[in-house]
């Protein structure tokens, strides 16, 4: 076996995960050149939440933060996620703008795209994959893991053939809630490897404390590429550690080649920023702590944080349990989709409204959109009276959602011919159109800036909380 490869997430899912996406350019740009000398096989740095984000909480512009980014590490492979047909908003997208945004990422700075869907419909990969790859990306294709009556090996096995088949890269295993235990990661890294030729790249986090032994469990195994975050914001909700990687593995057949003293001065930069974003009241305690009942309550980092903020808007963080308890109860009543954005903002939406309101007393407008099928096919056999309840006797969707779509970049920029100034402008506003013209009106100067003030709360992605206010 030969050495392992890293990705860093220092500068995406690990804020993401710790500190609700509120890591400033300015906070990442001091430690660009040294993390640009470590040897990474990328840095994730892009992608996720960072684009909502950047516009709605730091009054930043994404795209100028991928280019600056790129500047100053032109040496290493960036990365980004992708939600496939959602783009990086929270409904689909016609195919036109899927292609224009792969298309501008690439131009903008992204090497590798991280592609996914958070049912695992590969029908809603097809687009992203085809335009990742005709502009020149690496498309990695990943696999959203969970754990259901309805997800096994034989499935995870059978869907990464049927995406290498559709052009993928690499296959990435991604484990967002920490579900995937060790002697799994095992096998199932195993099995790809006798099944798939592309290179297998695993995602985990250490919500239950596992990850570390999942990653290594995996590495036994032969996995190509592991996830890791730089130590000052890794663990908890976040990804396991860089640093306690590659001591681990040094001097062993897979040895990472990375420098110890350079990770612990990139490590000595971010530890300043985790204990600014600390005392800024942004990064909460409770998501540095392990909590084995994430193998329960299946919930992933990012939606652990920003369920703490939801609940602390409506004043009701003592019920923080209890809608963790609801949690998989929605799940099953769905279908069991698995927990990622945004099937865990609509689900973990869901249980708050259930455990606040009623059960379904109020549904959201996204758990109605998924339960038509709009977000594409539910793994599993879904509530009959829950989906009744949400849309009443509506035939659901059958085919690729995105076919009932029609071509949207036009209208899109008729709509921003007053105020964009770019294609990425319309872009911006094709994905997030209020938060995208109030950014517009304060960059351009139509509008002042508002005061700095702490930021608000993350929430459950506030666009799925406008009906709780």
């Amino acid at each position: 076996m030969s050495k392992l490869y890293i990705t860093d997430t220092i500068l995406r899912d690990a804020h993401q995960s710790q500190a609700a996406t509120r890591m400033k350019t300015e906070d990442m740009i001091p430690a660009c050149k040294l993390l640009d000398q470590i040897g990474y096989w990328s840095v994730e740095c892009w992608g996720g939440a960072t684009f909502d984000a950047c516009m709605r909480f730091l009054n930043e512009d994404p795209w100028e933060r991928l280019r600056t980014i790129k500047a100053n590490m032109p040496n290493t492979k960036l990365q980004m996620l992708f939600r496939g047909q959602n783009i990086l908003g929270y409904k689909h997208y016609a195919d036109d703008v899927v292609e224009q945004f792969c298309k501008k990422s690439i131009e903008n700075g992204i090497d590798v795209v991280r592609v996914f869907d958070a049912l695992n419909d590969p029908r809603n990969l097809e687009a992203a994959i085809k335009f990742v790859k005709e502009y020149g990306g690496h498309c990695e294709t990943a696999i959203s893991y969970t754990v259901s009556p309805v997800h096994d090996l034989d499935y995870f096995v059978k869907l990464s053939c049927e995406l290498e088949k559709m052009g993928a890269d690499s296959i990435c295993i991604k484990d967002m809630a920490n579900l995937l235990l060790p002697y799994d990661a095992y096998n199932l890294v195993k099995k790809l490897k006798e099944n798939v030729g592309v290179p297998i790249h695993l995602h985990t986090h250490n919500t239950a404390g596992t990850g570390d032994m999942t990653n290594l469990m995996a590495v036994q195994a032969g996995v190509d590429i592991v996830d890791c975050a730089l130590s000052p914001l890794a663990n908890g909700t976040s990804n396991p550690s860089t640093e306690a990687m590659v001591a681990t593995l040094q001097g062993t057949e897979r040895d990472t080649g990375l420098d110890l003293k350079k990770l612990s001065k990139a490590a000595e930069h971010f530890r300043s920023i985790a204990d600014k974003l600390k005392a800024d009241g942004i990064l909460d305690p409770k998501v540095l702590n392990v909590d084995p009942n994430a193998l329960l309550y299946q919930v992933p980092g990012g939606m652990l944080s920003n369920l703490i903020s939801q609940l602390k808007q409506q004043n009701a963080e003592d019920k923080y349990y209890e809608v963790l308890a609801e949690v998989p109860r929605v799940r099953k009543d769905c279908g069991y989709p698995p927990l990622v954005t945004p099937t865990s903002q609509i689900v973990g939406t869901q249980a708050v409204l259930n455990v606040l309101m009623g059960r379904y007393k109020m549904i959201s407008k996204e758990t109605k959109a998924m339960l038509r099928g709009e977000y594409g096919k539910l793994p599993g056999e879904v509530n009959e009276e829950v989906r009744k309840l949400a849309i009443g006797d509506d035939k659901p969707i059958t085919c690729r959602p995105a076919d009932l779509i029609e071509a949207e970049l036009p209208k899109y920029k008729e709509e921003t011919k007053d105020f964009a100034k770019s294609d990425e402008d319309v872009l911006s506003y094709a994905l997030f159109p209020q938060v995208a013209k109030k950014f517009f009106d304060i960059r351009d100067g139509r509008v002042e800036a508002p005061q700095e003030a702490k930021p608000a709360a993350g929430g459950v992605r506030e666009i799925f909380v406008q009906d709780l206010s």
